[in-house]
């Protein structure tokens, strides 16, 4: 950087060190300060500035000039950004797909037909292998006798004497049919106890397959069915609390309760346990029906707590909860549309009901994503109302997704705001707002404002500094923080302190 002499006493300034803006970014007011130092840098080649001055200011300068006091302090820098006024947390409410009634119904009667196929092939499965005994140990008598008939000197004598008539050969003889009569029963019996046990086991096979097909339907089941209707809807606007209804279908309430886990199941007994379990049983604890109900598992308790629900509604009181009868949301909501098909009187289906936000008030930002890193929950912002008063807040939500803009418009990020005292919003439901965010900080550091700053011909950027005799330097700084909202930097530079009167444009 090249020395600029001043005209009072021929002293040089020094070269100004090299920048290093770190942490320190350049802010969009940089844009604004290009024409005035631009300006500025056009006075210091063709002029002769330092003629002189008193404590009102520059006498000798092209353009009106006063002075202003360096100072030690911290520095915030604040981005004004453009956000919209809304509630927090926007959901949307659908009815699971699942099995209707009437499938649940077919369902529980195919198993028991099932269930009386299996227990008639057991009892006759039983019966004929009584039978296949009997008719084993009528052939174990027949046997025995035809042995003692046909044993020893009777068989000696028959096979001597012969011709007909004879006692011994005809005893021996009679006593061999009722055995193969007692052979060919048994055989037949036999048959039939294997046939018997393939019916059972098909009978088991048939219960088995269905029994699993009512589980699936079971903790698929639903409250609607084919000709369900909507018999009571919420209107727009309104506000729904833990354990009220948000809508009826066929009479039967859908209560809201709160968690962040959907309901995409029926809560029955013998379900597996879940993190929809959980905020269930916590729900009936905080409504009064549980009584220190707590885990994940649907249990006995659980079933009572429902139970006592349900007599509180006047719903039928079986214990178990059907998909579309509870719906869970992250706090209290407040309804902001419903479905087109969705009305008194309407056919439920499967699919979207309705929408709705939290009750909470909050600020949309767009931000650009290239001060994504500078932004985190937690930090302040001062939001700018349509009637121009301000109210603080805090950032809630920092987005890790930039969305393309519209029309070919630059990508941002969504960030979310709270204002520290909701009720300053008034009652308006969405209204743009402008927002101060603060991007960076420095606990200590000089501070000029922007319009200080010279931009040198050889580049960089220097302070004209008036001594207590009134003589004048040119002190090259290096920038740090900027401060948009109100116009200050952060600078440093060789021999400047606080306290110090640099000159500023002004009157």
């Amino acid at each position: 950087m090249s020395a600029v002499p001043s005209s009072t006493g021929g002293e040089a300034v020094a070269p100004a060190a090299t920048q290093n803006r770190a942490r320190w970014p350049r802010r969009r007011l940089l844009a604004v300060l290009g024409l005035l130092v631009a300006v500025a840098a056009v006075v210091l080649v063709v002029t002769s500035p330092f003629g002189g001055g008193s404590a009102g200011g520059v006498r000798d300068n092209a353009y009106p000039t006063s002075l202003v006091s360096v100072k030690r302090e911290p520095l915030a820098s604040l981005s004004l950004v453009s956000g919209t006024i809304g509630y927090t947390g926007a959901v949307t409410f659908d009815l699971p797909a699942g099995s209707a009634p009437a499938t649940v119904t077919q369902a529980r009667q195919t198993v028991t037909t099932d269930q009386a196929t299996l227990a008639s092939a057991q009892s006759t499965l039983s019966s004929d292998s009584t039978t296949l005994s009997q008719t084993r140990a009528t052939l174990a008598a027949d046997q025995e006798q035809e042995a003692i008939a046909c044993a020893g000197d009777n068989a000696a004598q028959s096979a001597g004497t012969g011709g007909a008539g004879s006692g011994g050969g005809s005893s021996c003889a009679t006593d061999a049919q009722p055995v193969a009569g007692a052979q060919q029963s048994v055989t037949a019996d036999a048959g039939k106890i294997a046939a018997d046990k393939v019916a059972v086991v098909s009978a088991k096979h048939a219960l088995a397959t269905d029994q699993a097909a009512l589980a699936t339907a079971s903790a698929q089941a639903t409250v609607y069915g084919q000709n369900s209707a909507f018999t009571s809807v919420p209107s727009v606007g309104q506000i729904v609390l833990r354990g009220e209804p948000l809508f009826a279908i066929d009479g039967n309430p859908a209560l809201l309760l709160y968690g962040s886990t959907a309901a995409t199941r029926a809560f029955s007994a013998g379900m597996s346990p879940g993190a929809d379990v959980a905020e269930l049983n916590t729900n009936l604890d905080a409504l009064g029906y549980g009584h220190g109900l707590t885990g994940d598992a649907f249990t006995p308790a659980t079933a009572a707590a429902i139970r006592r629900l349900q007599a509180t509604h006047a719903q039928s009181v079986t214990g178990e909860l059907l998909g579309g009868s509870v719906v869970f949301a992250p706090g209290p909501i407040r309804v902001t549309s419903l479905q087109s098909t969705v009305a008194v009187g309407a056919a439920v289906t499967a699919g979207p009901v309705l929408s709705a936000t939290g009750t909470a008030r909050e600020v949309q930002i767009q931000l650009d994503p290239a001060l994504q890193g500078e932004v985190r929950p937690g930090d302040p912002v001062t939001i700018t109302l349509p009637n121009e008063q301000t109210t603080p807040g805090q950032i809630t939500r920092v987005s890790s997704v930039a969305t393309a803009g519209q029309n070919g418009g630059p990508s941002t990020i969504e960030v979310d705001a709270i204002p520290t005292d909701p009720a300053a919003i008034g009652n308006l439901d969405q209204a743009p707002v402008n927002v101060s965010i603060t991007t960076g900080s420095v606990s200590d550091a000089l501070v000029v404002p922007v319009a200080a700053l010279l931009s040198l011909e050889s580049g960089g950027y220097a302070v004209e500094e008036v001594a207590g005799n009134g003589v004048h330097h040119l002190v090259a700084v290096t920038t740090g923080l900027f401060d948009d909202a109100d116009g200050l930097v952060a600078v440093r530079g060789a021999g400047l302190a606080a306290g110090q009167r640099v000159v500023v444009p002004g009157i």
